[in-house]
């Protein structure tokens, strides 16, 4: 596994990867060094999510290899068809998956989503329409929604 460091608008982030995939991308709560040479099974990561964070990426086109349980693996497919810029509650997922009462699991399959932003957990909210729980912390969660909103992007013009 190879690993890199890089700084984003929202802290410092760590990505890890290899020729299978890039297994995890998370946000840390501390100040690290920066990765001076990436290394090549991570270059495309590093890339995009730039990209993202400048404002030009609003889907991601990486080989993705997360671990974690095959129904954890079905609700972080879900999460990618989520688009830019919009919102799904917990219970919406749920629906998606045809079992309204597994909201817990899904709400817990998406806490531990590897892949942050990515994977984009972020755009999922209570059916209230609060910001409910998110493991960035949910100053970094109002931050991404902020960024891919419509009205943002419209500004931009």
């Amino acid at each position: 596994m190879e690993e890199c460091i890089i700084k984003s608008p929202l802290g410092y982030t760590k990505i890890i990867g290899d020729a299978e995939g890039i297994s995890s991308v998370i946000v840390l709560n501390s100040e690290e060094k920066v990765t001076d040479i990436i290394p090549a099974e991570l270059e495309d990561s590093v890339i995009q999510l730039n990209e993202y964070f400048e404002g030009y990426r609003t889907k991601f086109d990486l080989k993705l290899n997360p671990q974690g349980s095959d129904f954890q693996k079905q609700i972080w497919k879900l999460l990618e068809q989520i688009p830019y810029g919009k919102t799904v509650s917990y219970l919406d997922l749920s629906k998606q998956l045809g079992d309204v009462k597994a909201i817990r699991a899904v709400a817990n399959a998406n806490g531990k989503n590897p892949l942050w932003i990515i994977v984009p957990c972020h755009r999922v909210i209570g059916s209230n329409g609060s910001l409910t729980g998110y493991a960035g912390g949910l100053h970094r969660k109002q931050w991404l929604l902020e960024h891919e909103s419509p009205y943002k992007q419209q500004s931009l013009f």
